[in-house]
């Protein structure tokens, strides 16, 4: 779900020391960005931040970062910790294409895709974040049996994340096409957009996949 243009976000985003510049630099060293060692939870396309705020102020022994793309859903994440100060989260203004020059092998155990774009034509299919081409990019910086959990609102982007996991050897250990009525929504934690989708009765898909032991 895209935003309005929020003027001046890009210069709110680019003061905020809570937003990590030039990440290629803690590759290897995100421990010491957090100042300790804990866990480290991943949400590529945050939007405005409602799910990893509210994970992080839930679980302080975690480490968390939420990563955006753009300035005028950041601004809106950007908002909520200056409120709540959490110093286990931090943002990137950046492309999850690029997350390998970003984290070494094992720097991340948990991945959280959030209605992520569909990128409806099939021309557009590899940016799809749960595309075989970005479960690679996952695979290069996650723990051995490192996870990724996947919601949306979108059926056929749902069916093709899974043959695509599949497809890229990835292990489903959990996945529901209704999950509030499901046992997969106790503890779940809703976005701002799954707030208004379920609100209207309208189903809500997730898997959650294992990273795959490599031979």
């Amino acid at each position: 779900m895209r935003l309005r243009n929020v003027r001046g976000s890009r210069e709110i985003v680019d003061a905020s020391g809570y937003v990590l510049k030039n990440p290629s630099q803690f590759k290897g060293k995100w421990s010491e960005v957090f100042g300790r060692k804990n866990p480290l939870f991943l949400e590529i396309g945050m939007g405005k931040g409602k799910f990893i705020t509210t994970l992080a102020e839930q679980n302080p022994e975690i480490n968390y970062i939420g990563m955006e793309k753009f300035s005028s859903a950041l601004v809106r994440g950007l908002e909520k910790q200056n409120e709540l100060a959490l110093s286990n989260l931090f943002f990137l203004r950046e492309n999850a294409e690029y997350l390998p020059e970003f984290f070494e092998q094992g720097e991340i155990s948990r991945i959280y895709l959030n209605f992520s774009d569909p990128w409806p034509k099939e021309r557009h299919a590899k940016r799809r974040l749960t595309s075989r081409e970005y479960f690679q990019r996952y695979d290069q910086v996650l723990i051995l049996d490192g996870i990724v959990e996947f919601k949306t609102d979108n059926q056929a982007l749902f069916e093709f994340s899974l043959e695509e996991a599949a497809a890229a050897g990835w292990e489903v250990i959990a996945c529901t096409t209704d999950l509030h009525q499901s046992d997969m929504a106790d503890g779940n934690v809703m976005t701002e957009y799954e707030e208004k989708f379920s609100s209207k009765g309208n189903p809500i898909f997730k898997v959650i996949v294992k990273k795959h032991k490599k031979s």
